[in-house]
């Protein structure tokens, strides 16, 4: 019996432009213990999103199977929590309505939403703000309260498509020290898509490199570096320059292909 938090076989997706066939994913095969930081790495274009939204159930695989919690995905569910990197906060609500909501859809009582509301906002150090609405918060409070949301509900899966993207350097170090604490503390599996080469050394236990379109699995690396991590350390640098050749060839590759379009054009 296959143990894996998270099992792809033989996954492929295929859009249809017009008349034309997009292969976005080709024979994705992977497997994610519990408890496990994995980051998707690669250009744009290389189908790290694509995935993600397979394993959350949004688009499902035109072939092939993803298992979570030992279940097929076949719809969205409330055991994998996705983060997005817009927000995706309900601006009519306060921060606390907005952590609540999920809680009340699933139909806890109002004193099990109060009391995880309070720990939350407590951890995430929203206590302060909890009667404010989105449009009073930075981006990374905002940010802050969708991970928040995302907690709210004890989803054992959270899945982060590039959720720091927007942010300014400081803040999405922060955050990102947020969100390595959060996930030592709870034991989640976290599954999250970066552009950043160093932000995927710096929170994850393993990265997969992805080829530009279609998008396989080009490198599948454990990263066997202490926490917390030292971007000035030899290893880390060392680690950069490794995965940024990888991704340098996914990109030159993209190029080439461009070029070859705009001659046949």
């Amino acid at each position: 019996m296959n143990t894996a938090h998270i099992c792809i076989q033989a996954v492929n997706k295929i859009f249809q432009t017009g008349d034309k066939e997009v292969v976005a994913l080709r024979d994705i095969q992977l497997e994610i213990p519990q408890g496990q930081f994995v980051c998707l790495l690669g250009p744009s274009g290389c189908g790290k999103s694509t995935l993600l939204n397979a394993i959350a159930g949004f688009s499902l695989p035109t072939s092939g199977e993803i298992m979570a919690n030992a279940q097929r995905v076949t719809e969205p569910g409330p055991d994998r929590g996705m983060v997005f990197q817009e927000y995706a906060l309900f601006p009519w609500m306060t921060v606390e309505q907005n952590i609540a909501f999920g809680m009340e859809i699933k139909g806890l009582d109002r004193a099990s939403i109060e009391r995880r509301c309070t720990g939350l906002l407590d951890m995430l150090g929203l206590k302060d703000f909890r009667q404010r609405f989105p449009k009073d918060l930075s981006g990374g409070m905002r940010q802050r309260v969708a991970i928040a949301r995302v907690l709210a509900l004890d989803s054992p899966i959270m899945l982060m498509d590039e959720p720091f993207g927007a942010l300014d350097a400081l803040t999405r170090r922060n955050l990102q020290d947020e969100l390595l604490r959060i996930w030592s503390e709870l034991k989640k599996t976290i599954i999250f898509v970066t552009h950043s080469i160093e932000e995927a050394i710096y929170l994850a236990d393993r990265i997969i490199v992805m080829t530009y379109r279609p998008g396989t699995v080009k490198k599948d690396l454990l990263i066997d570096l202490p926490r917390l991590r030292d971007p000035a350390a030899p290893e880390f640098n060392a680690l950069k320059r490794e995965l940024g050749q990888l991704v340098m060839e996914e990109q030159q590759r993209h190029h080439n292909d461009e070029l070859k379009m705009a001659a046949v054009d």
